[in-house]
């Protein structure tokens, strides 16, 4: 996402080259005018410079959503974009000589079709799905995010000493919604492509295995009744608590009806967060994560404005209030599954597990206490919020 500057006082006129105080004005103008007209003219360029990258991630996404249909895939919780990083991890070293000329179309799939796949995926929600689990769902939703985040962030930057753009986007993959919070969150930070691609991992690992982890809790429970968990309940503390949706849904399902119905509902309000999450951090950014860097990447004062969380809150305000057509709906909910398959591709591609590798253990062992958190702290705060 582009950067956008503070605007700068326009109350001083622009000063005049020739001596008429319009000439500045008009030069602007002509100037603004000629940049339009000439990135209309290079637009054929600019298509055959994308589409080799383009046609790269599009196919690497369509594969994965291919192979996410196999059943024992679905079973254990193995999504489309979990899939599609990994096609795009194993496509990325054998591209050689064409490594080149795939980048501008890769960097587009990890920009704009991000953005895209972010703002329909807010037509999978509705906001009656809150009225559905209560104020004290939400309240359970909320708790666990905000805390979630905040034990990523001093974990990650006082215990383990990682940077605080790698803590945060491991805090958000594990607190909100797994994969596509990270990548959602990535741009607002400014993270480069293997701070995304390690915290992908750590919660790929940790989701994958909560999926198994607790369906054996609730049968547990079920045997010696050490808690008094109803299957609503337990489905509201999957929800609240699992990383990725497809992980949710599967550890649902394999619980029971009620439990996998109340478990995606609050799963979905989890990620109706993500919006007002990315808003405030966008500001965080801005004010003081910004001005303690040094690079030039990171400009102090220069706020990113997370547009596609608006579009986001848009999309399921729309979805909300009318009466969209589910043929609609089913186009919409396939686009945004490929976009956002499309730019985990391309990330796959452009992250070398060289990468990975030097990032070391530190941040699987925060994954891990975030993970810990996640199950315990669940268990405590879904005990007192929720009958």
């Amino acid at each position: 996402m582009q950067s956008l500057p503070i605007p700068p006082d326009h109350s001083a006129p622009i000063p005049s080259l020739t001596g008429r105080p319009d000439a500045g004005q008009a030069n602007v103008h002509h100037t603004t005018a000629g940049s339009s007209a000439q990135r209309l003219s290079n637009w054929p360029h600019r298509l055959r410079a994308r589409l080799p990258g383009l046609i790269l991630a599009g196919s690497l996404a369509l594969a994965a959503m291919w192979i996410a249909q196999h059943p024992w895939l679905q079973a254990h919780g193995l999504g489309t974009l979990t899939l599609a990083l990994a096609l795009g991890l194993l496509a990325g070293p054998l591209l050689g000589r064409f490594d080149a000329a795939t980048q501008e179309g890769l960097g587009f799939s990890k920009q704009i079709l991000l953005r895209l796949g972010i703002v329909l995926y807010g037509l999978r929600l509705t906001l009656q799905d809150i009225g559905s689990i209560g104020w004290q769902g939400v309240l359970f939703d909320a708790i666990m995010l905000g805390s979630t985040f905040m034990l990523a962030w001093i974990l990650g930057t006082r215990l383990f000493k990682l940077d605080e753009r790698t803590s945060m986007l491991i805090g958000a993959g594990s607190s909100i919604c797994g994969a596509a919070a990270v990548i959602a969150t990535a741009p607002v930070l400014q993270a480069r492509p293997d701070q995304v691609t390690v915290a992908i991992s750590t919660v790929v690992l940790f989701g994958t295995l909560a999926l198994f982890l607790y369906p054996q809790l609730y049968q547990l429970n079920l045997r010696y009744m050490l808690f008094d968990w109803s299957a609503g309940w337990f489905g509201l503390f999957t929800g609240a608590t699992i990383h990725e949706v497809a992980q949710v849904v599967a550890a649902g399902q394999s619980i029971g009806e009620e439990a996998a119905y109340l478990a995606v509902v609050s799963k979905m309000v989890r990620v109706m967060m993500l919006a007002p999450f990315l808003i405030g951090l966008s500001l965080y950014v801005a004010r003081v994560l910004s001005p303690r860097t040094s690079d030039a990447a990171h400009t102090p004062g220069r706020i990113v404005i997370p547009w596609f969380a608006f579009g986001f809150l848009l999309a399921a305000g729309l979805n909300s209030w009318l009466p969209v057509p589910v043929v609609v709906l089913q186009g919409a909910h396939q686009l945004d599954t490929f976009c956002l398959a499309a730019a985990m591709a391309a990330l796959g591609c452009t992250t070398r597990l060289s990468v990975i590798r030097q990032a070391g253990w530190r941040p699987i062992l925060l994954a891990a206490l975030l993970f810990g958190w996640l199950v315990g702290g669940g268990i405590l705060v879904g005990g007192v919020l929720v009958d």
